[in-house]
């Protein structure tokens, strides 16, 4: 199992960047992947309920199932079955200017030889700083967003 980690201060409140998190529209926008979203309890990600999502790694189409875990103010958990396993975390700390945002993603890979393939190529764009741009793009979008909300 490997395990990637980004960090960023975001000028947001915990609670602003959460619903960023959890909304699948926001979520395209800021994901390392274009996926498509099969399925989904509710409107948006929540403790209990179920997504189901595709897309292409590695030149292959994969689907996996959502689970969050645990939802609040200061974290979001969930983890991602499919071909590959994925547990994500982020951990929100409110600060004086905003936020601290910490995410870590964990790649397992399970059986055979096609998940193998996939944990290499998954490790390689994190390696390459995918999760780091993505907790980039959160981060911008949430500033823009709040200076649109100020110009109102």
């Amino acid at each position: 199992m490997s395990t990637w980690t980004a960090r960023t201060t975001v000028r947001s409140r915990p609670e602003e960047l959460l619903e960023m998190l959890v909304d699948p529209d926001a979520i395209r926008r800021w994901a390392p992947v274009d996926f498509e979203l099969d399925a989904l309890d509710g409107g948006c990600l929540q403790v209990g309920g179920h997504a189901r999502v595709a897309g292409w790694l590695a030149g292959m189409r994969v689907g996996f199932d959502v689970e969050v875990i645990h939802a609040d103010g200061e974290r979001l958990t969930l983890t991602a079955t499919g071909p590959i396993a994925l547990d994500v975390d982020y951990h929100l700390a409110a600060t004086d200017e905003g936020s601290d945002m910490r995410a870590s993603v964990s790649v397992r890979p399970r059986a055979g030889f096609t998940s193998r393939v996939l944990a290499g190529a998954t490790n390689a764009m994190l390696a390459g700083g995918a999760l780091q741009a993505a907790v980039s793009r959160i981060a911008q979008e949430a500033e823009a967003g709040r200076c649109a909300m100020a110009l109102q």
